[in-house]
C-alpha cells in the first residue's frame, strides 16, 4: 500500500509522503525530450502512450510516493468544445465563451469522447505503475475554469470575466452549475480508469469577493466532492483552494474535502491549530526555495516538519515546481524528507 494512501487511513508513518505539483514538466530533460516530438501541449495531453511515459518519467529518478497524471485542467473546455491553444512563453488562449450561449455551444455530449484520451492514460500509466504508489486525478474548480473560459487566456485579476460574472449573475452560476456536472464526471471517470486520489484545482480562489465566496466557491466544491464520495465513499479528495487565507476554515468543513493543499501564503502553526482532524494537509514549500536549493531549503523543510508536528501530513510545494528547477534540488529536498523523523 502506498505511503501516501496510508496518510488518509489514519496510519501514523515515520516520514510524510511526498510528491510535487507539476513533478512532470519542463524542468526534467526527458520530458523535454518527449515534448519536442510533440505538435503542441495538447497533444501530448491527448497522447495516452506518452503522457504515460511522462507521468512516470519523476517516479523513475525520484522516490516519491504518488504520480499525477500528465494532463491540464484546461482539456475539461478543449473537450467541451472551446477552442483552447498553448503558446509557448505566454500560456493559454481560448476563444471566450459567451454566457449566454455556453450551454448551446458546450455540450457534454461529445466531451466523452474527446477526453477518452485521459482515460486511456490512466490505465497505461496504473499498469506500469508500482504498488507502492498511488496514482493522483485531478480536475481544475469551476471558478478557475470559468475564469479562463471568459476572460480567453490567463490575467492577473480576470477583470473582464470578473465584470461578465457580476454583469450577468444568474447566468455566471449557471456556468459554474453546468462545469460542476462536468468536473464530476471527468474525476469520476478518471477514478474508474485507476486512480486513487483527486485533487481540485481552484488556483484563482483568491480573487472571489467575500460576497460571492460561498456561491461560488463553496457550493460548486460541495457539489463535485458530494458526487464523487457518493461513487467512491473512500476516495481521498485534495482540495487546493489557493490564496482564501482564513475562508480555509469555511472551505474545510463546508465542502468536506479529506485532504487541503496549502498555498505559502498560508502560516501553517495557524493551520495546524484553526483545522479540524482528521483532515490531510499538503504543503507548502514555497516553489523558488526548490529552485534555490542548499541551506536555505534545508531550513524550510525542517521548519514546515516542526510546524506539522501532531497532524498528518503529505510535503509538498505551494505552488506547481518551476521550468528553472535543477533536478538535483528535487532529489536533495526528497533525501531530506525522507529522512524526516
Amino acid at each position: 500500500m502506498s505511503q501516501f494512501l496510508n496518510i488518509f487511513k489514519g496510519i501514523k508513518l515515520s516520514s510524510p509522503p511526498i510528491w510535487f505539483m507539476r513533478q512532470a514538466g519542463r524542468y526534467l530533460p526527458e520530458y523535454l525530450e518527449v515534448r519536442k516530438d510533440c505538435k503542441g501541449f495538447l497533444d501530448l495531453c491527448y497522447n495516452p502512450e506518452r503522457a504515460a511515459e511522462v507521468t512516470l518519467q519523476p517516479l523513475k529518478r525520484f522516490p516519491l510516493d504518488a504520480a499525477i497524471v500528465f494532463s491540464d485542467i484546461l482539456v475539461i473546455p478543449h473537450a467541451l468544445g472551446q477552442n483552447v491553444s498553448f503558446e509557448e512563453g505566454t500560456g493559454p488562449k481560448l476563444t471566450p465563451i459567451s454566457l449566454h450561449s455556453f450551454e448551446e455551444n458546450l455540450t457534454i455530449k461529445n466531451f466523452f469522447k474527446n477526453a477518452a484520451p485521459v482515460y486511456q492514460t490512466i490505465r497505461l500509466t496504473k499498469s506500469k505503475l508500482a504498488p507502492s504508489k498511488a496514482l493522483i486525478g485531478f480536475a481544475g474548480a469551476p471558478w478557475t475554469l470559468a475564469l479562463y473560459m471568459i476572460e480567453g487566456e490567463g490575467s492577473r485579476d480576470f477583470a473582464k470575466a470578473k465584470r461578465q460574472a457580476f454583469e450577468n449573475e444568474k447566468a455566471f452560476t449557471s456556468l459554474l452549475d453546468h462545469l460542476s456536472e462536468v468536473i464530476s464526471f471527468h474525476l469520476i471517470e478518471q477514478v474508474k480508469a485507476g486512480v486513487q486520489a483527486v485533487q481540485l484545482f481552484d488556483t484563482w480562489a483568491g480573487l472571489c469577493p467575500a460576497t460571492h465566496f460561498e456561491k461560488w466557491i463553496i457550493l460548486p466544491t460541495q457539489k463535485i466532492v458530494s458526487n464523487l464520495i457518493e461513487a467512491f465513499p473512500n476516495l481521498p479528495f485534495i482540495g487546493f483552494p489557493k490564496g482564501i487565507g482564513a475562508n480555509l476554515v469555511e472551505y474545510v468543513s463546508q465542502t468536506k474535502v479529506s485532504g487541503l493543499s496549502l498555498d505559502i501564503g498560508t502560516s501553517l502553526s495557524w493551520a495546524t491549530k484553526n483545522l479540524p482532524f482528521p483532515l490531510v494537509l499538503q504543503g507548502n514549500l514555497d516553489p523558488i526555495l526548490l529552485v534555490a536549493g542548499g541551506e536555505s531549503l534545508k531550513k524550510s523543510i525542517l521548519s514546515i516538519h516542526e510546524d506539522m508536528k501532531g497532524r498528518s501530513y503529505i510535503f509538498n510545494l505551494g505552488h506547481g515546481i518551476l521550468p528553472q528547477t535543477s533536478p538535483s534540488h528535487v532529489e536533495e529536498c526528497i533525501q531530506i524528507v525522507k529522512g524526516l523523523r
